[in-house]
Protein backbone atom coordinates (compact mmCIF):
# COMPACT_ATOMS: atom_id res chain seq x y z
CA UNK A 1 0.00 0.00 0.00
CA UNK A 2 3.35 2.16 0.06
CA UNK A 3 2.26 3.49 3.46
CA UNK A 4 4.34 3.47 6.82
CA UNK A 5 1.40 1.30 9.10
CA UNK A 6 4.05 1.68 12.38
CA UNK A 7 2.31 5.20 13.04
CA UNK A 8 -1.30 4.39 12.49
CA UNK A 9 -1.52 0.67 14.30
CA UNK A 10 1.14 1.77 16.48
CA UNK A 11 2.40 -2.09 16.55
CA UNK A 12 3.90 -3.20 19.71
CA UNK A 13 6.99 -4.68 20.46
CA UNK A 14 5.91 -7.94 21.44
CA UNK A 15 4.54 -8.63 17.60
CA UNK A 16 7.84 -9.01 15.97
CA UNK A 17 7.75 -10.74 12.31
CA UNK A 18 8.81 -13.78 13.86
CA UNK A 19 4.93 -14.40 15.47
CA UNK A 20 3.87 -15.39 12.15
CA UNK A 21 5.85 -18.46 12.00
CA UNK A 22 6.13 -20.00 15.69
CA UNK A 23 3.26 -22.24 15.78
CA UNK A 24 2.40 -24.39 12.50
CA UNK A 25 -0.34 -23.57 10.24
CA UNK A 26 -3.40 -25.33 11.63
CA UNK A 27 -3.04 -25.67 15.20
CA UNK A 28 -5.31 -23.77 17.43
CA UNK A 29 -3.53 -21.99 20.31
CA UNK A 30 -5.38 -23.40 23.54
CA UNK A 31 -5.48 -20.46 25.23
CA UNK A 32 -7.40 -18.34 23.11
CA UNK A 33 -9.92 -21.19 21.86
CA UNK A 34 -12.48 -23.63 23.61
CA UNK A 35 -13.44 -25.92 21.07
CA UNK A 36 -17.03 -27.30 21.65
CA UNK A 37 -18.82 -30.00 21.03
CA UNK A 38 -18.58 -30.38 17.09
CA UNK A 39 -21.66 -31.46 16.81
CA UNK A 40 -23.13 -28.54 17.93
CA UNK A 41 -22.16 -25.16 16.57
CA UNK A 42 -24.79 -22.67 17.95
CA UNK A 43 -22.19 -20.96 20.06
CA UNK A 44 -18.50 -21.31 19.51
CA UNK A 45 -16.45 -19.81 22.69
CA UNK A 46 -13.03 -17.87 22.30
CA UNK A 47 -10.95 -16.68 24.91
CA UNK A 48 -8.92 -13.88 24.12
CA UNK A 49 -7.38 -12.34 26.97
CA UNK A 50 -5.25 -10.04 25.56
CA UNK A 51 -5.28 -9.17 21.68
CA UNK A 52 -6.86 -7.73 18.76
CA UNK A 53 -10.01 -9.09 16.90
CA UNK A 54 -11.16 -8.16 13.58
CA UNK A 55 -14.77 -8.24 12.45
CA UNK A 56 -16.35 -7.84 9.05
CA UNK A 57 -19.50 -8.56 8.17
CA UNK A 58 -21.62 -8.43 4.95
CA UNK A 59 -18.80 -9.34 2.49
CA UNK A 60 -21.68 -10.39 -0.52
CA UNK A 61 -18.53 -11.49 -2.22
CA UNK A 62 -18.94 -11.18 -6.39
CA UNK A 63 -16.31 -12.07 -9.08
CA UNK A 64 -14.59 -8.95 -10.07
CA UNK A 65 -11.88 -6.41 -8.14
CA UNK A 66 -12.15 -6.74 -4.82
CA UNK A 67 -14.05 -3.69 -2.97
CA UNK A 68 -11.81 -1.16 -0.75
CA UNK A 69 -13.27 -2.41 2.21
CA UNK A 70 -11.93 -6.18 1.90
CA UNK A 71 -8.04 -4.45 0.51
CA UNK A 72 -7.92 -3.10 3.97
CA UNK A 73 -9.46 -5.95 5.82
CA UNK A 74 -6.56 -7.86 4.37
CA UNK A 75 -3.72 -4.96 5.19
CA UNK A 76 -5.25 -5.44 8.74
CA UNK A 77 -4.87 -8.70 9.26
CA UNK A 78 -1.39 -8.36 8.12
CA UNK A 79 -0.33 -5.39 10.56
CA UNK A 80 -2.62 -5.28 13.07
CA UNK A 81 -1.38 -9.27 14.13
CA UNK A 82 -4.51 -9.98 15.53
CA UNK A 83 -5.57 -12.91 17.60
CA UNK A 84 -8.96 -13.75 16.34
CA UNK A 85 -10.59 -12.92 12.38
CA UNK A 86 -14.28 -12.94 12.18
CA UNK A 87 -16.53 -12.70 9.62
CA UNK A 88 -19.64 -11.84 10.40
CA UNK A 89 -22.60 -13.44 8.20
CA UNK A 90 -23.27 -13.05 4.61
CA UNK A 91 -19.84 -14.16 2.99
CA UNK A 92 -21.63 -15.07 -0.36
CA UNK A 93 -24.58 -13.11 -1.70
CA UNK A 94 -26.60 -15.95 -3.49
CA UNK A 95 -28.04 -14.66 -5.93
CA UNK A 96 -29.46 -17.11 -8.17
CA UNK A 97 -30.34 -18.89 -5.26
CA UNK A 98 -32.40 -16.11 -3.92
CA UNK A 99 -36.08 -15.83 -3.40
CA UNK A 100 -36.29 -12.43 -4.93
CA UNK A 101 -37.07 -12.66 -8.77
CA UNK A 102 -34.81 -11.14 -11.24
CA UNK A 103 -35.89 -7.35 -11.98
CA UNK A 104 -34.77 -7.54 -15.67
CA UNK A 105 -33.34 -9.74 -18.60
CA UNK A 106 -30.31 -7.70 -18.09
CA UNK A 107 -30.58 -8.59 -14.07
CA UNK A 108 -30.99 -11.86 -14.54
CA UNK A 109 -27.99 -12.23 -17.64
CA UNK A 110 -25.78 -10.61 -15.03
CA UNK A 111 -25.88 -12.55 -11.59
CA UNK A 112 -23.30 -14.76 -11.93
CA UNK A 113 -23.16 -18.39 -11.42
CA UNK A 114 -23.20 -20.02 -7.48
CA UNK A 115 -20.21 -21.77 -8.67
CA UNK A 116 -18.52 -18.45 -9.28
CA UNK A 117 -19.33 -16.93 -6.56
CA UNK A 118 -18.24 -19.94 -4.26
CA UNK A 119 -14.59 -19.42 -6.60
CA UNK A 120 -14.33 -16.06 -5.72
CA UNK A 121 -15.41 -16.37 -1.94
CA UNK A 122 -12.43 -19.17 -1.32
CA UNK A 123 -10.30 -16.58 -2.98
CA UNK A 124 -11.15 -13.62 -0.75
CA UNK A 125 -11.24 -15.77 2.15
CA UNK A 126 -7.83 -17.14 1.51
CA UNK A 127 -6.25 -13.46 0.97
CA UNK A 128 -6.82 -12.78 4.61
CA UNK A 129 -5.88 -16.27 6.10
CA UNK A 130 -2.53 -16.39 4.13
CA UNK A 131 -1.44 -13.40 5.97
CA UNK A 132 -2.72 -13.47 9.23
CA UNK A 133 -0.59 -14.52 12.48
CA UNK A 134 -0.17 -18.55 12.21
CA UNK A 135 -2.14 -19.11 15.82
CA UNK A 136 -5.17 -17.17 14.58
CA UNK A 137 -8.56 -18.10 15.61
CA UNK A 138 -10.85 -17.88 11.95
CA UNK A 139 -14.56 -17.64 12.84
CA UNK A 140 -17.36 -16.99 10.68
CA UNK A 141 -21.05 -16.58 11.90
CA UNK A 142 -23.93 -17.87 9.22
CA UNK A 143 -25.99 -15.10 7.20
CA UNK A 144 -29.47 -15.27 6.05
CA UNK A 145 -27.77 -15.01 2.59
CA UNK A 146 -25.47 -17.92 3.61
CA UNK A 147 -27.90 -19.76 4.30
CA UNK A 148 -29.41 -19.82 1.05
CA UNK A 149 -26.82 -22.55 -0.23
CA UNK A 150 -28.39 -24.97 2.37
CA UNK A 151 -31.89 -24.05 2.25
CA UNK A 152 -31.93 -24.10 -1.77
CA UNK A 153 -30.08 -27.99 -1.93
CA UNK A 154 -32.67 -28.60 0.49
CA UNK A 155 -35.37 -28.08 -1.52
CA UNK A 156 -33.95 -29.16 -4.48
CA UNK A 157 -31.65 -31.51 -3.58
CA UNK A 158 -32.96 -33.31 -0.18
CA UNK A 159 -31.71 -37.12 -1.18
CA UNK A 160 -27.92 -35.07 -1.29
CA UNK A 161 -28.11 -34.93 2.71
CA UNK A 162 -24.52 -35.71 4.39
CA UNK A 163 -22.63 -35.94 0.30
CA UNK A 164 -19.67 -33.11 0.80
CA UNK A 165 -19.68 -29.96 -0.38
CA UNK A 166 -23.62 -29.39 0.22
CA UNK A 167 -23.27 -27.85 3.46
CA UNK A 168 -21.62 -23.97 2.91
CA UNK A 169 -18.42 -24.79 5.60
CA UNK A 170 -17.85 -27.67 3.35
CA UNK A 171 -16.10 -24.92 1.22
CA UNK A 172 -14.71 -22.76 3.97
CA UNK A 173 -12.86 -25.47 5.77
CA UNK A 174 -10.32 -23.13 7.57
CA UNK A 175 -13.43 -21.08 9.35
CA UNK A 176 -14.72 -21.68 12.46
CA UNK A 177 -18.77 -21.92 11.70
CA UNK A 178 -21.31 -21.07 14.02
CA UNK A 179 -24.46 -18.89 14.41
CA UNK A 180 -23.23 -17.21 17.54
CA UNK A 181 -19.25 -16.41 18.60
CA UNK A 182 -18.89 -15.82 21.84
CA UNK A 183 -15.56 -13.63 22.71
CA UNK A 184 -14.89 -14.23 26.98
CA UNK A 185 -17.73 -15.97 27.83
CA UNK A 186 -18.46 -16.12 31.40
CA UNK A 187 -16.79 -12.70 32.12
CA UNK A 188 -18.38 -9.25 32.82
CA UNK A 189 -17.07 -8.16 29.45
CA UNK A 190 -18.16 -10.68 26.90
CA UNK A 191 -18.54 -10.16 23.45
CA UNK A 192 -21.13 -11.60 21.44
CA UNK A 193 -21.17 -11.56 17.94
CA UNK A 194 -23.78 -12.54 15.97
CA UNK A 195 -25.61 -11.98 11.62
CA UNK A 196 -28.37 -9.88 13.48
CA UNK A 197 -30.29 -9.57 16.37
CA UNK A 198 -32.70 -6.93 17.00
CA UNK A 199 -34.27 -5.06 14.07
CA UNK A 200 -34.86 -1.15 12.97
CA UNK A 201 -33.40 1.59 13.23
CA UNK A 202 -31.88 1.66 17.05
CA UNK A 203 -31.25 -1.94 16.73
CA UNK A 204 -27.31 -1.45 17.62
CA UNK A 205 -28.47 -0.01 20.94
CA UNK A 206 -31.23 -2.22 21.54
CA UNK A 207 -28.86 -5.22 20.56
CA UNK A 208 -26.54 -4.47 23.59
CA UNK A 209 -29.51 -3.73 26.14
CA UNK A 210 -31.35 -6.48 25.73
CA UNK A 211 -28.80 -8.95 25.13
CA UNK A 212 -26.75 -7.32 28.48
CA UNK A 213 -23.82 -7.80 26.71
CA UNK A 214 -21.69 -6.39 24.57
CA UNK A 215 -22.76 -7.00 20.75
CA UNK A 216 -21.49 -7.09 17.56
CA UNK A 217 -23.98 -7.81 14.45
CA UNK A 218 -23.92 -6.77 10.98
CA UNK A 219 -27.07 -7.73 8.23
CA UNK A 220 -28.08 -3.95 7.87
CA UNK A 221 -24.87 -3.05 5.99
CA UNK A 222 -24.96 -0.04 9.19
CA UNK A 223 -21.39 0.59 10.65
CA UNK A 224 -21.08 1.54 13.76
CA UNK A 225 -20.70 1.76 17.78
CA UNK A 226 -23.35 2.99 20.36
CA UNK A 227 -22.59 3.35 24.27
CA UNK A 228 -25.33 2.35 26.67
CA UNK A 229 -24.39 2.49 30.47
CA UNK A 230 -26.26 1.41 33.36
CA UNK A 231 -25.50 0.32 37.15
CA UNK A 232 -23.10 -2.27 35.77
CA UNK A 233 -21.17 0.26 33.98
CA UNK A 234 -21.04 0.54 30.30
CA UNK A 235 -21.79 -1.81 27.11
CA UNK A 236 -21.34 -1.64 23.54
CA UNK A 237 -23.63 -1.91 20.75
CA UNK A 238 -21.25 -2.46 17.81
CA UNK A 239 -22.55 -2.91 13.78
CA UNK A 240 -20.09 -4.32 11.54
CA UNK A 241 -20.62 -2.81 8.26
CA UNK A 242 -20.35 -4.08 5.33
CA UNK A 243 -17.10 -5.48 3.53
CA UNK A 244 -19.00 -4.70 0.58
CA UNK A 245 -19.09 -1.93 -1.91
CA UNK A 246 -22.71 0.11 -0.97
CA UNK A 247 -23.39 0.39 -4.28
CA UNK A 248 -21.77 -2.60 -6.05
CA UNK A 249 -23.25 -4.47 -8.54
CA UNK A 250 -24.76 -7.20 -6.37
CA UNK A 251 -26.98 -4.38 -5.29
CA UNK A 252 -28.25 -2.04 -7.96
CA UNK A 253 -30.91 -4.11 -8.65
CA UNK A 254 -32.05 -5.77 -5.48
CA UNK A 255 -32.30 -2.19 -4.08
CA UNK A 256 -33.97 -0.28 -7.30
CA UNK A 257 -30.82 1.52 -7.37
CA UNK A 258 -32.54 3.27 -4.26
CA UNK A 259 -30.05 5.66 -1.66
CA UNK A 260 -28.76 3.45 0.72
CA UNK A 261 -27.72 3.96 4.49
CA UNK A 262 -25.16 2.11 4.29
CA UNK A 263 -21.21 1.96 5.10
CA UNK A 264 -18.55 0.46 3.71
CA UNK A 265 -16.02 -0.69 6.64
CA UNK A 266 -14.73 -2.79 9.44
CA UNK A 267 -14.61 -2.86 13.55
CA UNK A 268 -11.51 -3.80 15.52
CA UNK A 269 -11.41 -4.92 18.89
CA UNK A 270 -8.93 -4.83 21.30
CA UNK A 271 -8.50 -6.60 24.75
CA UNK A 272 -6.67 -6.05 27.35
CA UNK A 273 -6.54 -8.43 30.79
CA UNK A 274 -9.71 -9.37 29.66
CA UNK A 275 -11.50 -6.06 29.25
CA UNK A 276 -12.80 -4.80 26.34
CA UNK A 277 -11.39 -1.23 25.20
CA UNK A 278 -13.39 1.29 23.12
CA UNK A 279 -13.86 -0.40 19.71
CA UNK A 280 -12.68 1.53 16.74
CA UNK A 281 -14.20 1.83 13.37
CA UNK A 282 -12.40 1.56 10.08
CA UNK A 283 -14.68 3.47 7.48
CA UNK A 284 -14.32 3.23 3.94
CA UNK A 285 -14.16 7.29 2.85
CA UNK A 286 -13.68 6.97 -0.37
CA UNK A 287 -14.43 3.33 -2.64
CA UNK A 288 -12.97 4.98 -5.60
CA UNK A 289 -10.24 6.58 -4.49
CA UNK A 290 -9.37 3.69 -1.92
CA UNK A 291 -9.38 5.48 0.84
CA UNK A 292 -9.98 4.46 4.48
CA UNK A 293 -9.97 6.45 7.62
CA UNK A 294 -8.59 4.78 10.82
CA UNK A 295 -7.52 6.53 14.00
CA UNK A 296 -7.32 10.18 12.83
CA UNK A 297 -5.41 9.11 9.61
CA UNK A 298 -6.10 8.47 5.79
CA UNK A 299 -4.66 5.25 4.37
CA UNK A 300 -5.07 4.32 1.35
CA UNK A 301 -5.21 0.57 -0.34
Amino acid sequence: MGQDYTKVFRLNSQHPEAIRSRRRRGEVNARYVTTPDPDHRAFFPVEIPDGIVLIGSDCHYWPGEPSTAHRAFVEFARHLYPHGIILNGDVIDGSRISRWPAGAWEDAAARPLLLDELATAQSRLREIYDVSPTDCFFGWTMGNHDARFETYLVGAAPEAVGIHGTRLKDHFPDWEPAWTILINPNTDDMVEVTHRYKGGEYATRNNTIKSGVHMVTGHDHQLGVVAYSDRRGTRWGINSGTLAAPYGPQFVNYTEASVCDWRSGFVVLTFVGGRLLWPEVAFVLDERAGLVSFRGEVLEV
